[in-house]
């Protein structure tokens, strides 16, 4: 029986335990580096893969006929439900090595018609975001209301991003930045796909943009965001989420369109 919020009691479960195991690893210091991946710069560590197989542990005894995809440790394609949990079990693994207290888990199930429910949760500032398709999501257990105020004009918009670990790649991101900066209040970077989705969703962020993501990055955090009323939107090998009227604006610039015209009110401090 596939009951969503069963589903959702089961993203919960795995990414609060993986959670408190990451805790307790990040407080013991700093993590050993165990490889690089796509490049060096693009690190796993341990802790990682220590989270991976807990969650992975918990969701087939939990799920024993849902398929698996996860960062570190690919796919198994032996499930029979119709449903694929995709996880990523250190979300910012970067500054979890370097101390940085700004990483997450994030675990979200699929079925067919894509993102069915999602749970990213924060163990270091005890946040937990939660998500089931068509209802409005949650933080800490508390329904977020329906983000009906009025989207800021771009010049006084706060954008997320991130950056890629291919160094060509993040040549053209730097060009961009360069472009988009004047445009905007200003640009975040703080290294946590996930975590970059979920403030979007409750207002920390007025738009986010990021190539490279891969599905286990933003599983969950764009279920979180389209059920808070924002628009997804794929881009080149990537992702923007934002409200409504600056999605095509944004989406223009992102593509190497100058921007030219689409500040039409002062820019606000940073």
């Amino acid at each position: 029986m596939n009951d969503p919020l069963e589903l959702l009691d089961v993203a919960g479960e795995a990414a609060l335990h993986a959670g408190m195991l990451l805790r307790e690893r990040f407080e013991a210091g700093r993590e050993q580096r165990i490889a690089s991946k796509s490049t060096p710069t693009d690190p796993v560590s341990a802790a990682d893969l220590a989270s991976q197989r807990a969650i992975r542990a918990l969701i087939a005894r939990r799920r024993p006929a849902d398929a698996f995809l996860a960062e570190e440790e690919g796919a198994d394609q032996t499930g029979s439900s119709g449903l694929r949990w995709v996880v990523d079990p250190l979300d910012g693994t970067v500054n979890f090595l370097y101390g940085i207290p700004q990483w997450c888990v994030s675990v979200a199930v699929f079925d067919a018609l894509g993102a069915l429910a999602g749970v990213i949760h924060d163990p270091i500032s005890g946040e937990t975001f939660a998500a089931l398709r068509g209802e409005l999501p949650s933080r800490n257990g508390v329904t977020l209301a329906p983000r009906d105020d009025p989207p800021p004009v771009l010049g006084q918009a706060l954008v997320a991003t991130g950056f890629a670990y291919d160094e060509r790649v993040r040549a053209e991101q730097g060009e961009l930045i360069a472009r988009l900066l004047p445009l905007v209040r200003d640009i975040r970077r703080f290294g946590s796909a996930a975590l970059d989705l979920a403030w979007t969703a409750i207002g920390r962020y007025d738009a986010y943009f990021e190539r490279g993501v891969k599905l286990w990055d933003i599983g969950a955090g764009v279920l979180v965001c389209e059920c808070a009323g924002l628009v997804a939107r794929e881009i080149d090998d990537g992702i923007l989420v934002a409200p409504a009227p600056l999605v095509d604006r944004l989406a223009e610039i992102i593509a190497g369109g100058s921007g030219a015209g689409v500040v039409d009110e002062p820019r606000g401090a940073a």
